[in-house]
């Protein structure tokens, strides 16, 4: 009985919030919130408007150190291994590896947002 009950509240929950949700925007319409929304572009200017290639390298550079970062996570768990030795240096390799790469973008100006 508990669980009809419950499936009954939860679906009865679901169907009210829909009806709220496609009613209540109807309510008020103007311009700006029917007009397309393109990522605080005006989508009344051509859309072919070039982009900087340093605001996508910065962006690849961040996603590439992120991975990195989220591959060291992993190290709480790590250090509970038998084969703790093997694991320090293949950790500490990794970390020079990102260091070094970090150092690279610095010397080669890859992280300045100016051009």
């Amino acid at each position: 009985m508990n669980l009809v009950l419950a499936l009954t509240i939860n679906t009865l929950l679901t169907s009210l919030l829909m009806i709220i949700m496609f009613w209540l925007p109807q309510l008020n319409p103007y311009t700006e919130k029917t007009s397309p929304y393109e990522c605080g572009f005006d989508p009344l200017n051509p859309a072919r408007i070039p982009f900087s290639m340093k605001f996508f390298l910065v962006a690849i550079t961040f996603l590439l150190f992120d991975l990195e970062i989220a591959l060291l996570l992993s190290l709480p768990w790590a250090i509970q291994t038998t084969n703790l030795p093997m694991m320090i240096k293949s950790t500490i390799a990794f970390i020079i590896i990102l260091i070094l790469s970090l150092t690279y973008e610095w010397t080669q100006k890859g992280l300045d947002w100016a051009e």
